[in-house]
């Protein structure tokens, strides 16, 4: 069992930054691929990043460059640090772990706002 908890999201103006972390409890952290994805209002959740416990890393080709997906498997976290920030990235940031078959759980998300 995996319990995530995100924090960071908020309000920035484009161009701005934002750093966004999840917190997880549980024994499969650090087996687990770890993702972000968001939803914004009227739109379907979709994938921004993911990290393997390899390492190996993708990136959504909107966000690519300018997020970049990290996780501390000591401190049981993962981060999304966005930069450059666009109105169109406004939504809910959720972190998500998966460690295979029907083990794939959800955080609660993290509202993220750009105003322009």
């Amino acid at each position: 069992q995996v319990q995530l908890v995100e924090s960071g999201g908020g309000l920035v103006q484009a161009g701005g930054s934002l750093r966004l972390s999840c917190a997880a409890s549980g024994r499969l952290f650090s087996f687990a691929t770890l993702a972000w994805y968001r939803q914004a209002p009227g739109k379907q959740r979709e994938l921004v990043a993911t990290l393997t416990s390899g390492g190996s890393t993708n990136y959504a080709s909107s966000v690519k460059g300018r997020f970049t997906i990290s996780r501390d498997n000591d401190k049981n976290t993962v981060s999304l640090q966005m930069a450059t920030l666009k109105p169109e990235d406004t939504a809910v940031y959720y972190c998500n772990a998966y460690a295979g078959g029907s083990y794939s759980y959800w955080g609660q998300g993290t509202q993220v706002t750009v105003s322009s």
